[in-house]
């Protein structure tokens, strides 16, 4: 809630931490190459919904060297092919939020959100509700990805 509570302008990524940190399942991270990484959101719109990041801390993609660009994008392919099988959606929402006034809650570090779909799997709860009731624990969901995570290195 510390995170949350702060103002926009005054949050710091949280995502050096994590990959600073020994601990890889507390944390959610599910791969980590020398320009990008991959971890589970820990606030999903929808079950499985993946982060893709490069490690390096930039804003925009302008700010990526040619090589961070081609292994990002990669990386985004590399989700998408965990989650098709781990969890054999029919569809994905895959997409980047540059700046906070384009939606970015972490504006400091430029991230691509890779999201399941399946036919029917939104209900009245977001909207009226405010709240999305998700199907499954992080870190259950995150213990099933990980083998296919694993295998794509």
């Amino acid at each position: 809630m510390e995170y949350v509570r702060t103002p926009l302008n005054r949050r710091k990524s949280p995502f050096i931490g994590i990959l600073n940190s020994p601990n890889r399942r507390a944390n959610l991270l599910l791969y980590r190459d020398d320009y990008s990484f991959i971890l589970m959101n820990r606030y999903p719109y929808n079950a499985g919904h993946l982060l893709v990041l490069p490690v390096r801390e930039v804003t925009d993609f302008d700010e990526l060297t040619e090589m961070e660009r081609q292994v990002l994008f990669s990386s985004v392919l590399r989700a998408q092919r965990i989650l098709k099988q781990a969890m054999q959606p029919e569809g994905f929402n895959i997409g980047f939020n540059v700046g906070a006034a384009a939606g970015a809650g972490i504006a400091s570090h430029l991230h691509a959100h890779v999201v399941p779909r399946w036919n029917g799997d939104t209900n009245f709860m977001p909207v009226i509700g405010e709240t999305k009731v998700l199907p499954q624990a992080l870190e259950t969901l995150y213990d099933q990805l990980l083998p296919f995570a694993e295998a794509e290195k």
